[in-house]
């Protein structure tokens, strides 16, 4: 193992960065186990997309890495091909630093995290149509 994965939140990628010739890196969106999510532009498109820099957890050896970030291709993949719409749209999937990076669609509004600190625990219907959304 290269210990990339295991420095944590934007590691590799930094604000400013050109990943793949194409997608500037801009400010991190958020960050957890699995990656760090990025604002970025799409320089050939000139559209704000958001790519996640995905990592895999500290002490997996390189084949279970490799195996992770097929699976985390396959995903994308088939996410990109969902079209439904309470799934964001993938645009891309790029290989840099020796792993994937997903480009999908910036869904810009509040997390349910934030929607629970500001107005607290949500009616049974309202949970209800965040559930099926």
């Amino acid at each position: 193992m290269d210990g990339r994965d295991a420095r944590g939140p934007g590691a590799e990628g930094s604000a400013g960065r050109l990943l793949a010739g194409r997608y500037r890196l801009g400010a991190v969106l958020g960050a957890g186990g699995t990656g760090t999510v990025w604002q970025a532009r799409d320089e050939d498109l000139a559209r704000e997309v958001a790519v996640k820099e995905v990592r895999v957890p500290v002490g997996v050896d390189a084949a279970e890495r490799e195996r992770q970030y097929a699976r985390v291709e396959r995903e994308a993949l088939a996410a990109a091909r969902s079209g439904h719409r309470g799934v964001v749209t993938v645009y891309d999937v790029v290989v840099a630093d020796g792993r994937p990076w997903i480009v999908m669609e910036l869904v810009r509004g509040l997390s349910l995290a934030d929607v629970l600190a500001a107005d607290g625990p949500l009616p049974p219907a309202r949970a209800a149509r965040v559930g099926l959304a």
